[in-house]
């Protein structure tokens, strides 16, 4: 084993790498040159590039879990929103992040452990551990999946989506609601982002224990129906 060569140092070369070549580029020779090592020196630490995927997934992921702890005075929305918010960073954070940390096995039984209080204080907003894991997988979905396209997006060249050559190729005059959906998806991606999660967390709501109960209650106050 090389010389002060640790599982740290190896993924924070990996990072480095992916910034640099994305992921396409991101191999295990390539960490190992970049580290001026051979190749054979890190499979101490990681048998392949998943297993290096894994352990890159399992240091950015657990980040976002850190960004998006509880606060005092949160309920289970600004959680989620937070979390979200905090996963959309983590993930654009790294050139092609979305498409290299989705889907990665977190390594870490620690980080996993470190979930139990947060799940155990959802139950108490109306999200028993099924509902509160469905959620979180639909939250990270949403997020994930915006994410690949804001980055293709963001990393393709100049005009690949341009909306005038979009408008171009559909004709924007007779095809008024074609050139609008384009207009909207081209738009700021923070924004689209935002009115998304709101869209996402309003039916992540109906997740919750007795929340057709309560709405209903809620309607009756109000003088109408449910």
């Amino acid at each position: 084993m090389a010389k002060g060569l640790t599982r740290q140092v190896v993924v924070d070369a990996a990072l480095a790498v992916l910034d640099e070549r994305g992921l396409d580029g991101l191999t295990v020779r390539a960490v190992a040159e970049r580290l001026d090592v051979k190749a054979p020196a890190l499979y101490w630490h990681v048998r392949d590039k998943q297993e290096l995927l894994d352990e890159m997934g399992t240091r950015v992921w657990t980040d976002i879990a850190r960004a998006a702890a509880r606060r005092p005075g949160d309920d289970w929305r600004a959680v989620m929103l937070r979390y979200a918010r905090a996963a959309r960073a983590g993930l654009l954070a790294h050139r092609d992040g979305a498409r290299a940390f989705s889907g990665t096995y977190l390594v870490d039984p620690e980080a996993l452990r470190a979930s139990e209080p947060g799940l155990a204080w959802l139950e108490g907003e109306g999200f028993p551990p099924a509902a509160a894991a469905r959620s979180f997988s639909i939250l990270t979905s949403f997020v994930v999946g915006h994410c690949i396209e804001e980055q293709a997006r963001a990393q393709a060249p100049d005009d690949r989506y341009s909306v005038e050559k979009r408008d171009a190729r559909v004709g924007a005059e007779a095809n008024a609601r074609v050139a609008l959906t384009g207009r909207v998806l081209a738009g700021d991606a923070g924004e689209l982002f935002e009115g998304l999660l709101d869209i996402v967390l309003a039916g992540i709501a109906g997740l919750r224990t007795g929340s057709d109960d309560r709405a209903a209650r809620a309607s009756e106050e109000v003088g109408g129906s449910p």
